[in-house]
């Protein structure tokens, strides 16, 4: 076999191993962002159910009686305004069409301010106050559910923002926008809203 036969073989072994190489690491990034879609849209899904909680559990609270009338017709108007949010505009087909949250910023703000209002510390520490038996009464413990459903609204923003934030840096890659690897899929975004936790329930 003479050398230049050699040669061509080599070149053409070559070349379609770096075509293969090619295709592996195409399909690898398309898969890789497939997921990075898949986590922002389950982290969009735990925000949702955790600003549900957090809205229901501010309605029992102001629903309890624990707190004076005025400031319990504040938190239920808030809380009320979250859920009805919730409700007229749930998740779309497609959670990662960047708009699914637009426009409940405004009104998962509001019932946090409503809860810095209700909740500084002196009324925090009221309502922890244990019955005769050392349990903790009512109000204490619905007091619980809304620092715990706080906190993990707090969580579940800071997850979905973080996958976000991935997705958009793998699609800021070159090979990812020549190749169109997202597909028609939109661009994820942040949601920004104040989820800082009541006066009162601040360590």
């Amino acid at each position: 076999m003479s050398d230049s036969a050699l040669d061509l073989g080599t070149v053409v072994f070559l070349v379609v191993g770096v075509i293969v190489l090619a295709a592996w690491y195409l399909s690898y990034s398309a898969s890789r962002l497939d997921r990075l879609h898949a986590k922002v849209e389950g982290a969009m899904s735990a925000l949702d159910a955790q600003l549900v909680r957090r809205a229901e559990a501010s309605l029992e609270l102001a629903a309890s009686g624990a707190l004076d009338p005025a400031t319990s017709l504040v938190l239920a108007d808030a809380a009320s305004a979250a859920v009805d949010r919730h409700t007229e505009h749930p998740l779309r087909e497609d959670p990662l069409d960047g708009q699914n949250f637009a426009g409940r910023e405004p009104v998962e703000s509001d019932l946090t301010r409503a809860l810095e209002a209700a909740l500084p510390p002196e009324t925090c520490d009221l309502l922890r106050a244990t019955d005769e038996d050392g349990e903790l009464d009512d109000a204490a413990a619905i007091l619980a559910r809304v620092e715990g459903a706080a906190l993990r609204v707090q969580l579940a923003r800071q997850f979905h923002n973080d996958a976000v934030a991935e997705v958009r840096r793998v699609r800021a890659k070159t090979v990812v926008r020549l190749f169109r690897l997202a597909g028609h899929a939109a661009l994820p975004k942040v949601v920004h809203f104040d989820d800082d936790l009541p006066p009162g329930l601040r360590s």
